[in-house]
């Protein structure tokens, strides 16, 4: 399969860049197109199925009057059990929201948010896709119009209204402005200055030791008197910076590991520009993931390399490592996916902007400057988690005028990089509309690879409130591979349930994750089945993975040997290097 001859891909007119240049910074990047094909779809088939209309009249009208019931019996009998159950809603879950007449707003409103989810779903017709965008489409417009939203409805701004003397209506209307300033000058929020990599973040002990135009390899300084002889390679996605994973000292995975005695390397990538417009997706497998494991293997010659990915790198990685497999040596010892996708099949909320009009759009987008700005893949996501990302800031800080301390983890985020046009475009046409990894027909040195082909003991953790890579998804990585495979579920998100440090102010008081083991060639168990069955064990995953890899490595030998053979060494500076800080 190939996408190289696709018309979308191949011709881009200067003023169709323009035009969706101008929209593309106003929609974050969504297609119009594509939104308005998803809603006709929907509109036209419900407009002929006279039978699905009588059900939603007849729906409307039951919830209408299950509501003006449960008024009455509420003012009737105030310990009256409310018609919606808001409790499973956190915007109404503050005492507040139990007085009347709020209860009532709130109870309406989820009432009819019900009502639309069974109007734009079941309609006979409907592609899924558009289904699923139009559902989610018009739940985006009923949140915008949650009664949590405004003053005059929100009990709880109310009350601090009243008890402040408006003062919390002053604060949120100056933290507005600070905000508003910030994006329309591009700028960072308020406090990222108190997180730069380097000082505060990023400040786990190293060197580079290698630099290429997309990469700089950092090797970390041993922590320990004596480690484990097979080095660990990790490998971030280049989406955002490296130093997700070596945040500040209580939260940095890095840290961690060099502290139970394992070499660490880390892959930092370039923050691309107009100029790396024709960088493309297998540049990024060669210059970086195949580049650092054969720069790794020099450094430690003779014994295997701990491959870990993360997000997009580890789906790079395992494409490496299908490759190399179709070799009888290969560097890695055992492979490690962190909240990875290997099949894009179903990639959950973050497909609804992926189709071929999202796709053509983007690809005229970066057309106008070679690359995709790092602000509009963050304004997607924001969209896939609005009720927590836009709707409850709203709240929190415009409306109650409190101020969200700044985090480490708040400040990588902010912390957004771009993507080659060439690379983005083929990332999205050939994992996502196409799926070639999970198929076995994506192609590299010429010739397809098949994941089935990886003989690696795997090590994979998803997260259960991942947005980016649902973890069913993740889970997938059952039907592509058949040697031994751990398999854990974080507790979080794509970012918390990673970032989970075990001990210290950092670790999160309510951490947990569920494990099991497959054996190889062990039958297939389907998700729900594994969830069921999966040891639930309290606290991080960190040390359950840490155990796996100590039982794969060799025993740790004194670090003065490690020293004495890397002598001669070329260091090309201090971590966290030069790229981490290219704006």
């Amino acid at each position: 399969m190939t996408t190289d001859a696709s018309p979308s891909r191949s011709f881009h007119h200067p003023l169709d860049a323009v035009l969706k240049g101008w929209i593309g910074r106003a929609t974050h990047g969504t297609s119009p197109a594509a939104i308005t094909a998803a809603l006709e779809d929907w509109l036209i088939h419900l407009g002929f199925s006279p039978g699905k209309q009588a059900t939603l009249i007849e729906s409307a009208l039951r919830k209408q009057l299950l509501w003006l019931l449960c008024v009455r019996d509420s003012m009737l009998d105030p310990t009256a059990q409310s018609c919606a159950e808001i409790q499973r809603d956190k915007r109404f879950a503050p005492p507040q929201w139990d007085r009347h007449p709020f209860d009532w707003q709130a109870q309406a409103f989820l009432l009819i948010q019900q009502w639309w989810h069974e109007a734009t779903t079941g309609v006979r017709g409907v592609s899924m896709h558009h289904e699923q965008v139009t559902e989610f489409v018009v739940r985006q417009w009923l949140d915008m119009w949650s009664p949590s939203n405004f003053v005059a409805t929100n009990p709880q701004v109310l009350e601090e209204t009243w008890n402040t003397g408006g003062r919390n209506l002053v604060q949120g209307l100056s933290n507005w402005w600070r905000d508003a300033v910030a994006v329309c000058t591009d700028g960072a929020p308020a406090g990222v200055e108190q997180f730069k990599p380097g000082r505060s973040v990023a400040i786990t002990p190293g060197k580079v030791v290698f630099r290429n135009r997309l990469i700089e390899l950092i090797r970390y300084d041993p922590a320990t008197p004596s480690v484990h002889p097979e080095p660990v390679l990790l490998a971030p996605a280049w989406i955002m910076k490296f130093y997700i994973l070596d945040l500040s000292p209580q939260n940095s995975l890095v840290r961690y590991l060099v502290g139970q005695g394992h070499t660490v390397f880390m892959i930092s990538w370039k923050n691309p520009d107009a100029s790396d417009r024709d960088l493309c997706l297998n540049d990024y497998l060669e210059l970086g993931v195949l580049t650092a494991l054969r720069e790794v293997s020099a450094r430690c010659p003779d014994v295997g390399v701990h491959g870990v990915g993360y997000c997009l790198g580890g789906t790079l990685l395992a494409m490496a490592a299908a490759a190399l497999a179709r070799s009888s040596a290969t560097p890695l010892k055992t492979l490690t996916l962190l909240a990875a996708q290997i099949d894009f099949e179903e990639p959950g909320e973050l497909g609804l902007f992926i189709d071929e009009s999202q796709v053509a759009f983007l690809e005229d987008l970066m057309a106008e400057r070679g690359c995709l700005d790092g602000r509009q893949m963050a304004g997607a996501f924001a969209l896939i988690n609005s009720k927590d990302l836009v709707w409850s800031k709203l709240v929190h800080e415009y409306l109650m005028g409190n101020r969200t301390p700044l985090t480490d983890l708040r400040a990588w985020n902010a912390d957004a990089t771009r993507m080659p046009q060439r690379m983005h475009s083929e990332y999205l046409r050939r994992l996502y509309l196409h799926n070639e990894l999970a198929e076995g027909c994506y192609e590299v040195q010429g010739r397809p690879v098949a994941v089935q082909d990886i003989r690696l003991p795997l090590f994979v953790v998803a997260t259960e409130r991942d947005h980016v890579s649902p973890w069913r998804s993740v889970y997938k990585v059952h039907l592509l591979t058949d040697g031994d495979l751990q398999f854990v579920l974080s507790s979080g998100g794509h970012n918390v349930g990673i970032v989970n440090p075990p001990e210290g102010e950092a670790a999160h008081p309510h951490a947990s994750h569920r494990v099991a083991i497959r054996e190889a060639d062990a039958p297939y168990r389907d998700p729900q089945a594994w969830y069921d069955s999966a040891e639930l064990r309290p606290g991080s995953w960190w040390p359950t993975w840490q155990r796996w890899l100590a039982e794969h490595s060799g025993p740790q030998v004194p670090v003065e040997r490690l020293e004495r053979e890397a002598t001669g060494e070329r260091l090309l500076g201090d971590a966290p290097g030069s790229y981490v800080h290219q704006i």
